[in-house]
């Protein structure tokens, strides 16, 4: 097959293959470029950084020329068709003994990472294709590269979208397709808490994540399921994700040393992943990152760096003779000074410890053993902690390979291992922790002449490892993705139509999610969302539930009057079913406090033609409920008398029923015998101490009344009336505004509340004692059980009903008290509350005894000569004759 060339006149060199080394920031197609380039030849093998974007590589690979076609090679997975053409594998696992045509490694510039940079450098160095060799990075390395391949040839790539930088967002305000990036898993968790909370939930990457793991997130996200990403530094390489935006949470890391400022390149790398092909990107700051420096977000966006200084290496050549020749070769200088050499590695620390046991030692005597001691060290610590855990793990597997039995893992102590592991119970640390765990074993498994039955073991391992996996995706996605408003954000992006029920106790569900319920004419969202996540919930009811509204206020307009009832705070409940109440409206103040304005209670799902329906319906139904309610009252409104009684009708309408006997009397004065029949036949009745209608002291008709009466005078909250029942209650009971206690046909009779018919009731009861005791009589069990009051309270109780208490001898000598009739009584009406007790001292005694009173002795006597005698004082006004007084019979006869 005839090769094109990278661009007309390239140069190959002189006599042998060509290298191209191909550079340019992220989304430039570079990978694109050397896979399209490999499968121009006969044979290939690229080299990734990652297990990860070699698997996706692989797969890609093998749709297009056949699964028989494609090897996958990496430290803990290999598939290896026997006429494999085209090797996709992880660049330490590149298995350079193969001969090929083309031969690629992608990031190159990871040649200067302190981990692994000394395996790029190798590959960079000694791999080679027979006609091709490409090797894939970013600009920063192209100085030390051409000094090590002069011949190499260079072609800068252009990013496809630009890539601009745009401040400081918050999280809750960053813009939907979104990545956070942070550099721990703590803060990781934090940050995905906060967008679950506020936008209903996020993918997560971490670095630790198995593949598989990783891509069900990023999976989640690139369908549409959730708007946000939050990422360690795992994502700037190894991702392509369709992302808007990167937002950096923090600009430095713990990097196995100490904390660390990222470099620009790498802060590129990461913010490069937003836009992709021609799709511009932007990146900036949030959380705890107020800002960048000028200069470093000029680098970002023109992808201008500093070239590398220097590149990491380690001899390839390694010495086996022994133990300490092998360690001794490790430590061999550098060929170049911008070389530096590797001094923390991983299999070197390893190597450095075990080389301390003595069993160990003695078993590695030969090249053979101190190599196959060399190949146990590379095996993976995948939680990088190097513990002693990990390399007691090592010795136990160099001692079994060495044992001298078969040179193999015991298949029990294998099978021990891997039980162990094989549990998706835990946490999600719990399970990242296995699963780096069952990766270590992964890789143990795949060295085929390690241990008897490579293939049994190497696909039981895998099948823990999807175990795990999917567990960790199943705990990231219950922890930090409301499934709920990710299903619904999708469905209504997608414009579909929205599957709705409401299920009998008002539950509302969309899609098969519980979202909230109805309570009435309104939709309560799910009190668990919060923030942008109830507005998806409120904006997704609001399309479901279009139809459902119209047909709930056909029901509402539907149901009888015994359907709907007053609440104690003026709200009119709606009762649908047995058990299930809601309020659908409340009581306004109107015109007059017969004629209160009623509103109907909803939420936007009602719409005003809706709201109107409600009302009317509403309205109709208080008509009738306070016609019922106070009927007398609305029948004397309409009744046909004369002008005075009509104003006396008028005036207790504006009563709620009934009006203190003092602010009617120029009314009485002016009725007629006929005029008081007529309303007496109306349910009128005239006391020595109002003037009401018995039938609305009723309890259902002074709870109407009570919540008339607040509406109209705006009281909040609505004060309760005394319990059903009850004719009788202390004063300080009752915490209520001015005016409220008349309105409910109560009176204020000194320490008690009492309702009017018991108030006449008990004056009627002195009247009658008054008489039988000759203008006096002693304290009253009679009066203090209608009343409900002690004998400490009776004084005061008989003072605000016009008596004044009394001390004299009996027969025996002894002193009695007695109540009399007072001169002046307290003017009724003066307080139409309950008084609230006085702080600090105690309150005198409403009257005193007559001989405590030496000024009204003082009064009686004679003036002095040549004084002028005191004006007489003026006649007590004439109190209405009670409805019981022998006189007002009397008189009734004389008419006759």
């Amino acid at each position: 097959m005839t090769i094109q060339p990278i661009h007309p006149g390239s140069n190959p060199g002189q006599g042998g293959p060509r290298v191209t080394a191909v550079l340019g920031p992220t989304n430039t197609g570079k990978t694109y470029l050397a896979i399209e380039r490999m499968l121009g030849h006969s044979t290939g093998m690229i080299g990734f950084p990652l297990r990860l974007l070699a698997r996706e590589n692989y797969d890609r690979i093998a749709r297009i020329r056949g699964a028989g076609q494609v090897a996958l090679i990496t430290g803990e997975e290999k598939i290896v068709p026997p006429h494999a053409r085209y090797f996709v594998c992880t660049v330490e696992s590149m298995p350079l003994d193969r001969r090929v045509s083309f031969l690629a490694v992608d990031e190159i510039q990871l040649c200067a990472d302190r981990e692994r940079g000394h395996v790029f450098t190798d590959r960079l160095l000694h791999a080679r294709g027979l006609d091709e060799t490409m090797f894939l990075g970013a600009e920063t390395i192209r100085p030390l590269l051409k000094r090590l391949i002069p011949e190499a040839h260079f072609v800068t790539r252009p990013r496809f979208s630009t890539l601009s930088y745009t401040g400081y967002k918050k999280v809750t305000r960053l813009p939907r397709r979104s990545a956070v990036v942070a550099f721990s898993a703590a803060d990781v968790y934090s940050l995905a808490e906060l967008v679950r909370r506020q936008r209903g939930g996020t993918a997560v990457v971490l670095g630790a994540l198995s593949p598989r793991a990783r891509n069900a997130q990023v999976e989640m996200y690139q369908a549409g399921e959730v708007d946000y990403l939050v990422a360690t530094d795992a994502i700037g390489m190894g991702l392509n994700m369709d992302l808007d935006h990167v937002a950096l949470a923090r600009l430095g890391k713990f990097d196995g040393r100490g904390p660390r400022r990222l470099t620009a390149p790498e802060l590129a790398q990461i913010a490069g992943r937003a836009g992709r092909h021609m799709t511009d990107g932007s990146f900036g700051v949030t959380a705890e990152v107020a800002s960048i420096e000028e200069e470093l977000v000029e680098q970002i966006e023109t992808h201008a760096f500093e070239p590398l200084k220097a590149l990491t290496w380690r001899a390839s050549k390694l010495d086996y003779r022994s133990v300490g020749s092998l360690r001794r070769s490790l430590e061999e200088r550098p060929p170049q000074p911008f070389l530096m050499r590797q001094r923390d590695a991983g299999d070197m620390a390893a190597l450095e410890i075990l080389s301390r046991n003595e069993d160990l030692l003695a078993r590695a005597q030969n090249p053979a053993t101190v190599r196959l001691l060399w190949d146990v060290c590379q095996v993976p610590d995948f939680r990088k902690l190097l513990t002693d855990h990990h390399t007691a793990l090592l010795a136990r597997i160099f001692l079994q390979l060495t044992d001298g039995v078969n040179g193999k893992l015991s298949q029990d102590w294998v099978g021990k291992q891997l039980e162990q592991i094989d549990s998706i119970l835990g946490d999600i640390e719990t399970l990242v922790e296995r699963i780096a765990h069952i990766r270590t074993w992964n890789y143990i498994a795949n060295r085929g002449d390690w241990i008897d039955d490579p293939a049994h073991w190497q696909e039981r391992a895998r099948t823990i490892e999807e175990k795990l996996s999917d567990a960790l995706h199943e705990r990231l996605t219950q922890r930090f993705v409301d499934r709920r408003s990710a299903v619904l954000v999708k469905r209504m992006k997608d414009q579909d139509e929205l599957l709705a029920a409401v299920r009998a106790d008002g539950e509302v569900l969309v899609e098969g999610h519980a979202i909230g319920r109805l309570e009435g004419l309104s939709f309560i969202v799910d009190d668990k969302a919060v923030g942008d996540e109830a507005k998806a919930l409120r904006t997704a009811a609001r399309r479901a539930l279009a139809s459902e509204m119209p047909d709930r206020v056909r029901r509402l307009e539907e149901m009888p009057d015994t359907g709907f009832r007053l609440m104690p705070d003026g709200r009119i409940g709606w009762k649908q079913q047995e058990g299930d109440e809601a309020a659908v409206g409340r009581l306004r103040r109107g015109d007059s406090m017969l004629k209160p304005r009623l509103e109907a209670l909803g939420d936007d799902l009602l719409t005003p033609a809706l709201r109107d329906r409600v009302e009317t319906r509403l309205t109709a139904w208080l008509t009738a409920t306070i016609g019922e309610a106070l009927g007398p009252l609305a029948k004397a409104l309409a009744a046909d008398v004369s002008g005075t009684a009509r104003g006396l009708i008028f005036q207790l309408g504006e009563g709620l029923g009934s009006l203190p006997v003092a602010p009617l009397a120029p009314t009485l004065k002016l009725l007629q015998e006929a005029d008081r029949k007529a309303l007496a036949r109306l349910g009128v009745r005239f006391g020595t101490e109002a003037v009401f209608f018995p039938a609305l002291l009723k309890p259902k008709a002074v709870a109407l009344r009570a919540v008339l009466w607040s509406v109209h005078a705006n009281a909040r909250p609505i004060p309760h009336p005394p319990p059903a029942g009850r004719v009788s209650v202390p004063a300080e009971e009752l915490e209520a505004p001015e005016g409220f206690v008349p309105a409910i046909g109560y009176m204020a009779v000194g320490p008690r509340l009492l309702r009017l018919d018991m108030a006449e009731r008990i004056a009627a009861t002195a009247r009658r004692l008054l008489r039988e005791g000759e203008g006096g009589f002693p304290p009253s069990a009679e009066i203090m059980s209608l009343a409900g009051c002690t004998t400490e309270e009776l004084p005061a109780l008989l003072a605000a009903l016009g008596y004044r208490t009394v001390e004299q001898k009996a027969e025996d000598g002894t002193a009695i008290v007695i109540f009399r009739k007072a001169q002046h009584r307290p003017k009724s009406g003066a307080k139409s509350g309950p008084k609230r007790k006085p702080r600090g001292k105690a309150a005198e005694p409403a009257a005193h005894p007559e001989r405590t009173q030496p000024a009204a002795r003082a009064d009686r006597r004679k003036p002095a000569k040549g004084a002028k005698p005191a004006p007489k004082p003026a006649p007590a006004a004439k109190r209405p004759q009670a409805f019981d007084s022998p006189f007002a019979a009397l008189k009734d006869l004389m008419r006759k």
